[in-house]
């Protein structure tokens, strides 16, 4: 008997939740066209103006500034290439480091 009612229990939690779900889309895909087909030219300049004078309000993460303080509009994910041994002696100093800390907080 417990077995029928949890199944019973998680399908209507199940229902709901895919309910919720259907609904929050549908509702953000009328709102998303409803801002834009709803904003002319002069209202997205407004926007634009509104927003940029928020974001400058606003404090931002140092790693999105550059050395002088400004916004950068680069990629912020850049990956370099280093060799093999490069890699292996910042590995190693690291450990190293580690290693000594550890010894030194047990004596």
């Amino acid at each position: 008997m417990l077995h029928l009612l949890y199944i019973l229990s998680f399908t209507i939690l199940a229902f709901i939740a895919i309910t919720n779900l259907i609904r929050n889309l549908v509702s953000f895909s009328v709102d998303r066209e409803r801002t834009s087909a709803g904003l002319s030219l002069s209202n997205k300049n407004r926007v634009k103006r509104t927003y940029s004078s928020s974001q400058k309000d606003s404090v931002l993460h140092p790693e999105l500034l550059d050395s002088k303080g400004k916004v950068i509009k680069e990629p912020l994910l850049v990956m370099r290439s280093i060799n093999v041994e490069d890699a292996r002696q910042q590995l190693d100093a690291l450990y190293n480091d580690s290693s000594a800390h550890k010894i030194e907080n047990q004596e």
